[in-house]
């Protein structure tokens, strides 16, 4: 199942719900519905806000969900500013542990999303950026959302 919404802030409640169907349809506990929401919705305002927005750019969101025997995948497609999260610091334990006031800007938001799914990737494939979160299902028919 794929949808495909408007880059603008607007659509994040919207996406969240894409995600949270998919989630429900996949099975996740409520613990890993919430982390798989959170991780979509972070890339979603990523890319609106700094792949559009402060690029002056327009442009969609294409989101799909795709379920198998082991996984729910969730693909993120945009057509905004070139993005390596790779090239991004990861904030430090010290960091971390800062007052929000004078932890240094940025990251965040990234490591939440690595710390809520199975496996996160990125690739930049033609003028398109393609993110790709995963939740792992159990064999025995239960599905889960920790990472492993």
């Amino acid at each position: 199942m794929t949808m495909t919404f408007p880059g603008v802030l607007d659509s994040l409640s919207p996406i969240r719900a894409f995600a949270r169907d998919a989630a429900t349809r996949a099975g996740l506990d409520e613990r890993g519905t919430y982390r798989l929401c959170l991780a979509v919705d972070e890339v979603a305002t990523n890319i609106i806000t700094h792949g559009y927005a402060e690029a002056g750019r327009d442009g969609t969101v294409e989101v799909s969900a795709r379920l198998d025997a082991a996984s729910l995948t969730i693909e993120i497609e945009d057509t905004g500013a070139r993005y390596d999260p790779a090239e991004q610091p990861m904030p430090t334990k010290r960091d971390l542990a800062a007052p929000p006031e004078v932890r240094r800007a940025g990251g965040l938001g990234l490591f939440l999303v690595f710390q809520s799914v199975s496996s996160f990737s990125h690739e930049h494939i033609g003028s398109k950026n393609r993110t790709t979160l995963v939740m792992q299902v159990e064999q025995d028919g239960q599905h889960h959302g920790e990472p492993s």
